[in-house]
């Protein structure tokens, strides 16, 4: 298992995302920026767009996704 904050795949929070993979752990990022958008939390609300926008658009997105995947992978086992 490894941990990726909020804040490292681009949100404004240190809320630690854990996972096997790095899709696991993205995947718990995307679930955490809409739940705390639909609570009203403004702060993630970018992030949240930035989101969306990288599922709509996945071919586009190919170097944010790759860049998590290399951060994931440097990053020790819990």
């Amino acid at each position: 298992m490894k941990t990726m904050t909020c804040q490292q795949l681009g949100g404004p929070c240190d809320l630690g995302h854990r996972g096997e993979t790095a899709d696991e752990v993205i995947h718990a990022q995307d679930k955490h920026l809409r739940a705390v958008v639909k609570a009203g939390d403004e702060t993630h609300r970018a992030a949240r767009q930035e989101m969306r926008a990288r599922w709509l658009h996945p071919k586009q997105s190919l170097g944010w996704y790759n860049d998590a995947k290399a951060n994931f992978a440097a990053l020790p086992e819990d």
